[in-house]
């Protein structure tokens, strides 16, 4: 305690030119900091669950296939379709189910894709499930 005696009773200093520190500002220079950038982010996509996408038979590939043919017969109509289809994820393997319902606007056979009166493009080879109003009528009575 020797080594301090010579400033251990003196008054403690306060500026003359610059304001005092707030209570909140001196205790935010002790507040904990990310010392890695971007790792929370990491973690946290890391942890997000992608589902694998489902292979289906060639059963329900004649299925969807005759499904889309009775839609492509009325398409004119512009038939309300509602399309269960899988979605890769951009990120990692793996993707979602989605299912999407509007009035289809044409079916393009050279780019595989079904294309939806809004302009939504939805590839073929991605789709689990279609049901539409035109389907349904005329799958029960060819069956």
């Amino acid at each position: 305690m020797d080594d301090y005696k010579d400033i251990i009773d003196l008054p403690h200093h306060t500026s003359k030119t610059r304001p005092r520190m707030s209570i909140e500002a001196r205790s935010a220079q002790f507040a904990p900091f990310s010392a890695l950038t971007g790792y929370d982010e990491a973690v946290k996509e890391a942890g997000r669950r992608t589902n694998s996408k489902i292979e289906i038979d060639d059963y329900f590939k004649e299925y969807l296939s005759n499904q889309l043919n009775i839609i492509k017969e009325h398409i004119k109509e512009k038939p309300e379709v509602t399309i269960t289809y899988f979605k890769k994820d951009l990120k990692k393997s793996g993707g979602e189910y989605l299912t999407y319902k509007n009035n289809i606007k044409k079916i393009d056979e050279i780019k595989n894709l079904l294309v939806f009166v809004d302009n939504t493009k939805i590839s073929i080879s991605e789709i689990i499930n279609i049901s539409s109003s035109v389907s349904l009528y005329f799958s029960n009575i060819c069956f």
